[in-house]
């Protein structure tokens, strides 16, 4: 049966399935990338998991150092935790292209809002506004680009230490302790909940942190374990009044061998 000309592309029918990328792999298979896996996804580094916790001082935030491509390893050197600006901080999980854009956009909009005042937006204000970013990445995320960021800082109106966590549709809550997301985040938040306790100093706060994707990375595969040999560990951010402070890496690796030694004791 002549069924007559092909239609133009942009003419064919989408169908059931609203997604663009499924949509382009079917009528132009050739202008996507090769799927990652046996599921047939589109190849996507995403960034796995982060944690953050309050102590005596503020905030610690920290992230593993994996970025995942379907079943591959991506980069075991992504660096998760960025500053936002000089008293908050924030750490990403999940489409890291999408992620790190995100933390981009929302640094340049918190140094574009203190030049134009002439003052720091509050801690709520920011917290907020990156709700706002997120919530407008949902249509992306739909196409499975989600990003699942934390977000904390030094609140100084209230002289402390605050932490807010996200889901894919800008939904924002503030956590009174601590929280983990991204893949490796339940075996983590069992971790954080297992050794944090209120007033940790600076060192015990790192450490926590520290043991906390160390038990994450032997749970889920897609966690990056500190490879000392290598020396990768994970970054991270400390949040105070004196504003952030990135730990050293001898710091980080003083936490890991401490929890390493109590492991084999």
């Amino acid at each position: 049966m002549n069924r007559g000309p092909e239609p133009p592309i942009g003419d064919r029918p989408i169908g059931i399935n609203p997604s663009f990328v499924e949509h382009l792999r079917a009528v132009v298979p050739e202008r996507t990338a090769p799927p990652a896996g046996p599921s047939g996804e589109v190849a996507v580094p995403h960034g796995t998991t982060v944690v953050g916790l309050k102590f005596g001082g503020g905030v610690v935030m920290a992230g593993d150092r994996r970025a995942t491509e379907g079943f591959s390893i991506a980069d075991d050197k992504m660096e998760k935790v960025f500053p936002a600006d000089e008293y908050s901080a924030i750490a990403i999980a999940g489409a890291a292209g999408q992620a790190v854009e995100i933390v981009k956009l929302f640094q340049l909009e918190l140094e574009h809002y203190e030049k134009i005042t002439g003052d720091r937006l509050s801690l709520e204000g920011k917290a907020n506004r990156l709700a706002q970013m997120i919530r407008q990445n949902f249509p992306l995320a739909l196409q499975g680009l989600v990003v699942v960021p934390l977000f904390g800082g030094f609140d100084e109106r209230r002289g402390g230490g605050r932490l807010f966590y996200y889901d894919a549709t800008g939904g924002r809550w503030e956590e009174e302790d601590y929280h983990a997301t991204g893949s490796g985040g339940r075996p983590a938040k069992s971790s954080l909940k297992k050794r944090w306790r209120p007033g940790l100093s600076r060192d015990e706060g790192i450490r926590v942190a520290v043991e906390a994707l160390i038990d994450a990375s032997q749970e889920d595969v897609a966690t990056g374990g500190p490879d000392p040999s290598r020396g990768i560990f994970p970054v991270v951010q400390i949040i105070t009044a004196d504003g952030v402070d990135r730990a050293s890496d001898e710091e980080v690796r003083a936490a890991y061998e401490a929890v390493v030694g109590e492991g084999a004791r």
